[in-house]
């Protein structure tokens, strides 16, 4: 038997380079600080910012009439404000109808919905008052509490709560009703009590819904506790407003209403962080499964 020696010859090099590769998923490289300054979000906000004030500068320079102020006079105007005692005395005694209002809306949407939305029968019998807060204009609730209630602290506390109970109840509903039902029945077969399919499936899976109704809800109150101070009483926030309407002084009545807005998007940010802190699970496991 013969053996067939086979010489080798130099290696031609096939154009690749393989001493610098590495084999396994490589590591992640930060972007540029450039890129990350034009990818983040409060650039484009503050952009948008700057562009409304602009727009709104010169128009009311060359349009604007008594009752637009200029956005520098606004400004000013705000900055006065927030000097004041009259303005801390008027935010005091709104935010008082604010924090009690939401708070029984929250005290009584989340279980609410939750039951809702795991007791089919319980929600046939609840579902038509449901539609009827969504559908009837709040301002034409104010009359009755008015008549019923009177004008103090408890119709203001009452209106705020009934405008931010519907997007709690709603969410939290639809929270329990996104729970896969396969999980429910797998719990069962495997003997979990009726505490544990509430303590362990229903809940954390309803969690993220819950925290998006309560933050709808809270955008809701803000709007309920300024008009039924428009509309029903002239007291606090809403008080300033028509009185600094009623004597044109236009400047004051925009700022009052610019420090409103502020107070809403900072507790709607407050929300949202506190919404991200406790869901964070929801937000990572998707990420997961994609990869």
């Amino acid at each position: 038997m013969s053996t067939v020696t086979r010489h080798r010859g130099p290696r031609r090099d096939s154009g690749f380079r393989t001493s610098g590769f590495r084999a396994g998923p490589q590591p992640e490289q930060r972007p540029a600080p450039l890129r990350r300054l034009v990818d983040a979000a409060p650039l484009y906000q503050f952009l948008t910012f700057a562009v409304f004030a602009v727009g709104w500068e010169l128009y009311a320079r060359t349009r604007g009439g008594l009752l637009i102020p200029t956005f520098a006079e606004t400004v000013e105007a705000t900055a006065r404000l927030l000097g004041t005692a009259e303005l801390w005395r008027a935010m005091y005694a709104s935010n008082q109808a604010l924090v009690l209002g939401f708070a029984i809306a929250v005290v009584v949407g989340v279980p609410a919905g939750i039951v809702l939305g795991r007791f089919r029968t319980l929600e046939r019998f609840a579902d038509v008052y449901l539609n009827i807060l969504l559908v009837t204009p709040m301002a034409a609730i104010i009359p009755l509490l008015v008549m019923s209630v009177g004008f103090g602290l408890a119709s203001r506390v009452i209106l705020v709560a009934i405008f931010s109970i519907v997007m709690v109840v709603v969410n939290s509903r639809a929270g329990v009703r996104q729970v896969d039902p396969s999980l429910i029945e797998m719990a069962r077969s495997f003997g979990a009590t009726e505490r544990q399919i509430w303590t362990r499936i229903l809940l954390p899976g309803a969690l993220p819904a819950i925290m998006t109704g309560i933050r709808l809800g809270l955008g809701r109150a803000v709007t309920g506790m300024v008009i039924v101070e428009l509309l029903m009483v002239s007291t606090a926030l809403g008080g300033l407003i028509l009185e600094y309407r009623g004597l044109f002084e236009a400047a004051e009545m925009y700022g009052t209403i610019a420090i409103i807005l502020a107070e809403a998007l900072l507790l709607i940010s407050v929300a949202r962080w506190s919404e991200r802190k406790l869901t964070r699970w929801a937000q990572t496991n998707p990420a997961r499964s994609a990869q």
